[in-house]
């Protein structure tokens, strides 16, 4: 099947932004609920967006958790961050190719900003879908939908790339073809409960299922 759109998410997927977010729910957490929340207990965090959690977590103080997690966590973001091997170099490379490069994620347009400046790779993305994009995030379809129209593709010919859950349900019930990432905080066999379509051990192999198909 040919392919010319790969649909990234990003946190956890093209830079590797979980100790960040652990560290920033554990902050905000001890705070709240001291003691309540261990950094295992973070890791369920990654993934949905911050205003699912603390919907749940925290109702009717929403707005005032997240304006509180978005401070420490933009004022530690540099220094928790970390990259993936070969992540760049791959972009680049698929880029050059001629395959059209699009992020769909729940964060936010100026945390995305702020991550693909550190990653270098502003310039390889036709289309950045963020949170404040959509009404629905993933695994709702809206988010990947709406990329696939900007990008002018077919679902056919698109695949949803990411390291949790979401990203591979909001794949699938866009209609497109999805992957999943060997390096996820959650773990191989936690994402192959979803089935994706493609399990990527290295950023690298994209470049062969690109190439094969």
């Amino acid at each position: 099947m040919k392919t010319t759109a790969l649909l990234f998410d990003f946190d956890g997927t093209l830079l590797n932004t979980n100790d960040l977010i652990v560290q920033t729910f554990m902050y905000i957490f001890d705070e709240k609920f001291p003691g309540k929340y261990s950094t295992q207990d973070c890791l369920q965090f990654i993934g949905p967006s911050l205003k699912q959690t603390f919907d749940e977590i925290t109702p009717g103080e929403t707005d005032e958790m997240i304006a509180k997690y978005k401070e420490w966590n933009a004022a530690n973001h540099d220094a928790l961050v970390t990259g993936y091997d070969a992540v760049l170099e791959t972009l680049e490379a698929l880029h050059t190719m001629g395959i059209k490069l699009a992020i769909v994620s729940t964060k936010s347009g100026e945390g995305l900003a702020r991550g693909l400046n550190i990653l270098k790779a502003e310039h390889l993305f036709e289309v950045i879908v963020g949170v404040d994009d959509v009404e629905h995030v993933k695994p709702h379809p809206e988010p990947v939908l709406l990329a696939l129209e900007k990008l002018g593709v077919p679902k056919e010919e698109a695949i949803m790339i990411g390291d949790n859950s979401h990203d591979i349900e909001g794949g699938k019930n866009a209609g497109v073809r999805t992957a999943g990432v060997a390096w996820s905080a959650k773990g191989v066999d936690f994402l192959k409960t979803f089935e994706p379509t493609y399990m990527l051990h290295h950023m690298r192999d994209l470049l062969e299922i690109v190439k094969g198909e």
